[in-house]
């Protein structure tokens, strides 16, 4: 059975860091390409972050300079560090594996991260 979860969410103020961890079992992570995305309700959800099975990453116009991707493939994790956090960064966190061969995505459930002023 494949489980993705998230996990580091939390409450923190305006200029805080928090890193998430996003962790994988019932499949190869290293053959995941990793996504990170985030969503406020009442809005769609957009993508945050992208690493691929290389370690080639992908960044929004939004978090570039500010959130940094990357994966411990012999830990089955990925991880979405995230400085000089804003209050607009306010979102629940959700991360996914695609796998290139068979098309399939795995989500996990999302974590919620709150930047107060």
């Amino acid at each position: 059975q494949v489980h993705l979860a998230e996990s580091g969410g939390g409450l923190v103020q305006a200029g805080d860091s928090l890193k998430l961890a996003c962790t994988l079992s019932g499949r190869t992570f290293s053959d995941c390409v990793v996504g990170w995305y985030r969503q406020v309700p009442g809005q769609r959800r957009t993508t945050v972050a992208r690493i691929d099975t290389g370690g080639r990453t992908e960044y929004a116009d939004y978090v570039t300079g500010r959130f940094f991707i990357s994966r411990d493939n012999a830990k089955s994790t990925s991880y979405l560090q995230m400085n000089n956090l804003k209050v607009e960064d306010t979102a629940v966190y959700t991360c996914s594996c695609f796998l290139p061969v068979s098309s399939n995505t795995y989500w996990g459930q999302g974590t919620q991260v709150t930047v107060s002023s």
